[in-house]
This record gives structure tokens, sequence and C-alpha cells, in this order.
């Protein structure tokens, strides 16, 4: 009996163990790099998003619901707005030009002799008038050149008087035959001589006064001093071209503002007729009235490289708002407009075409209405065609407006009423009148934005 083990059940030789890798840990560097990426993008959606925006968003509004869309501003709904009323009134035109305020006088007071300053009898920025002591100049040296002057015309007065007694004898002694013709006239010939010597002599006197004159300096005009130029010690001469201080007269004041050429020929045309032409003077920011003057002359020339004209007008200062140097804007009243429809300027509405305005119509509809427009004053513009006074124009809610919608009107200036707003006059303003806000881009009948935009209470 064969006891060896069969081939079948021999045992298999055991499996290969599989190979074992370490596992090596992933580099941070690629997490750091989506991060950094991602930072970035964030940023550049936040920077650029409102220039993105509009790529995203559809030009055309959502139509509401049925049953909605009745809302305030909802399309197809009524729009809460409120309006203004044209109204006849008068129109001031003026003609606006950057300015200067110019002193009328500026006197750099110099001394006219020469010698040690003694004395200044101001103090720096003093209103001074016309012939107030200013200055002392040394007057000693021209004290003694006066007593020289006048003892020379004393020397030669008695030679004068010498010389005439002289002559008298000397024409009875000629017409006595005792003495040559020649010899009386050469005693005429030293008469005049001396007669010379006499006005020089008086001359000579006058000068040395006006020396002394000189010596006390006064002020030649009225205004305000500046700062003080030479201290008191110094030698001053008529030579000097800085001088010693310099008035400015304040009192009226004038200012030389500028106009185009094109503005012209209606200034002259009031000018030559007469009519004194109103001027105002404003800040820099435009917001406060500073003076009130005339205008006063136009200059005589165009400038060529600007092509505007320089005017001056004249203004009194006696609160000095006016100051020399000053930078201030000039308005030149040329013409004033009586019985012209005039509207608020938040009504005008603008747009390639030209202007237009959301007119409310009886039924509680609106319209639009191109107009035409001429001066602008302040807050309001003359309309020379295209509406009539009591129209009322929307000025509050136009960016929510369309081509006969409906809405509701709040009138400015008027109570609320249930009634359709139709022409009248406008009543004081009361509680409630304008109390409305909301923005006013004013959309054109081409879908196109307006020119014009007004927010705030009308």
């Amino acid at each position: 009996m064969d006891h060896s083990t069969p081939t079948a059940l021999k045992t298999a030789p055991p499996p290969a163990l599989p190979e074992i890798r370490e596992k090596r840990p992933k580099s941070s560097w690629g997490r750091w790099v989506w991060l950094i990426l991602l930072v970035v993008a964030a940023y550049a959606g936040y920077r650029f998003w409102p220039q993105l925006k509009p790529m995203f968003t559809s030009s055309t509004p959502a139509q509401p619901a049925p049953g909605r869309g009745r809302g305030r501003g909802g399309r197809g709904g009524v729009t809460q707005v409120v309006a203004v009323r044209a109204q006849k009134g008068t129109i001031r035109v003026y003609f606006t030009g950057l300015g200067s305020v110019t002193p009328i006088y500026t006197v750099t007071v110099k001394s006219r002799v020469d010698g040690q300053l003694m004395e200044v009898h101001f103090k720096e920025g003093q209103l001074v008038r016309q012939g107030d002591p200013l200055l002392e100049i040394d007057p000693r040296p021209y004290q003694v050149q006066l007593e020289q002057a006048e003892g020379q015309l004393a020397r030669d007065q008695a030679l004068l008087k010498n010389a005439h007694l002289d002559l008298d004898r000397y024409k009875v002694l000629y017409k006595q035959d005792a003495i040559p013709q020649q010899q009386l006239a050469t005693q005429e010939a030293l008469v005049t001589q001396y007669d010379g010597t006499i006005k020089t002599d008086v001359a000579q006197v006058d000068t040395a006064k006006l020396n002394l004159v000189y010596c006390h300096i006064t002020s030649p005009i009225t205004g305000r001093v500046g700062l003080r130029l030479v201290d008191p010690g110094n030698i001053v001469h008529a030579t000097d071209t800085s001088g010693l201080v310099v008035i400015t007269q304040l009192d009226p004041i004038s200012v030389i503002f500028t106009v185009a050429e094109d503005q012209l020929p209606p200034v002259q045309e009031k000018l030559h007729s007469g009519h004194t032409l109103p001027v105002e003077a404003w800040d820099r920011e435009n917001q406060n009235k500073l003076a009130e003057g005339t205008l006063d002359t136009i200059d005589n020339q165009i400038d060529p490289t600007t092509g505007t004209l320089r005017l001056r007008a004249t203004f009194a200062n006696p609160t000095n708002k006016l100051f020399p140097s000053q930078f201030v804007n000039a308005r030149l009243l040329v013409d004033e407009k009586h019985g012209v429809t005039v509207l608020s300027n938040a009504g005008v509405q603008r747009n390639s075409a030209g202007a237009y305005v959301w007119l409310v119509q009886p039924n509680q509809r609106v319209t639009v209405r191109p107009v035409t427009v001429g001066a602008t004053e302040g807050d309001q513009t003359e309309i020379v065609s295209g509406l009539e006074p009591g129209d009322a124009v929307v000025t509050v809610g136009v960016d929510r407006l369309e081509d006969n919608g409906q809405v509701n009107v709040q009138i400015a200036g008027e109570e609320p009423a249930g009634g359709i707003p139709g022409r009248g006059r406008s009543s004081k303003s009361g509680p409630g009148a304008g109390s409305f806000q909301g923005s006013g881009d004013g959309k054109s009948p081409d879908g196109k934005s307006g020119g014009r935009h007004s927010r705030g209470n009308s």
C-alpha cells in the first residue's frame, strides 16, 4: 500500500504578498495656489461687478404678473409724481463772467527829496484821508538851503537898487552932455542883469521852500495803507524804486470782468441809449452776493486769444466785502422780460433732440411735450413755446413715466385734491406740499434718458 500523498492533494505554495508602498504626503503648494486664485477672483468680482452687472441684467423690465403691477411705480399702474405749474412772470437776462476786484486808485508813496526818515505817522493797515500826514524826512538841510537862498536874494536886491540910482543919475548927466551915451547904455544893461539875478534868487528860495514841503509827506488819496516798506532812521532817496508805503482806495472799488465778444452788441446798445446796467458781484462759489454796482466802462479792444472783452463795474464798498485782487463772479443785468411763461428748472428735460417736458393732462395722464426754452434765472427757465401758464409739468418721478401713462399728481404749492388737475392758479404753499421725493431721470419718447435730472423736494 502506497502511503504517498496524491499530487492533487499537495499543498499549493503560498500566494505572493502585495508590495506595500509607502504613501507620501501630498504637497501643500497646490492648495495655496488655489486659495490665492480664489481670493483674486473674489476681489475682481467685487471690484468690477458694477461694470459687469449690465451684461447679466436684461435691459427689458419684467412684465408684472396678472392682477399685479397696480402698485406705486408699477408699469401699467398709477405712478406717484410731483408737478409744478407754469406761470406768467418776469425773467431777467444776465451775462456772467469771471472778474477780479481792482482798486480805482493805487498809489505807491515815494520821497521826492533825499534825507533821513525821521518819523512815521500811520499804523499799518490804517484808513487814512487825503492830506493826512504819513512820513517825516529830516528838513534841516533844506532849511539851511532856504536861508542861503534868501540871503542871496537880499544881496542882489541891494545891488539892483543901487544900479537903479546910478541909472537915474546917468540919465540926467546924459541930457546935459556930461557923459557919453555908451556909459548910459552900460548902466541900463547892468540894471537888466540884476533883474534877471533877482528872478533866479526868487526861484531858489521857492525851491528850498518846496523841498521843505516835500519833507512832510501826506496822503495823496483816501484809502488804506499797506505794510511799511522803510523803517525810520533809513536814508531815502528820490530815485528809490520801491517806495515807502502803498495806499489803496477801497471805497468805492471796481471789478474788472470779461464777457464773450458775441455779447458785446446788446451791452453797447444799452450804454449808447443812456441806460444804467446793474452788476452783481458773487463769491467764488457763486453762493453769496457780495455787492451791487453799475457798469462803468468797457475796454477799447477784444482779446483775440480768448475772444472776450473786459468791462469795469464800480461798487460802493463801505464794509470792505470786496478786497483788492479778490476773485468774484460778475453778473451783468442786460434785459428784463415781463409777462413770459416761466417754469422750474426741474421740469425741463433734455435729450439729443432738444428740450421737452412731461405734461400732465386733465385725465391724469402724462404726455411728452417738446418746448423751446429761453433765458434762465436761478431755478426758473423761460418757456418760449410749448407751454401755457397754468400747465402742470412733472418735476419728481419722471424716471418712472411712460407716454400716456396714468399718474397720481401732487401739485407743488397746492393742497392735495381728489379731482382732476386742470389749469389754475397756484395757491400758497401749505403743509404736505412737495413732500414726495424721487428722482427725475426723464426718459424721452424714444427711450433715451433726458439730460437733466432732479432729486429732492419740489
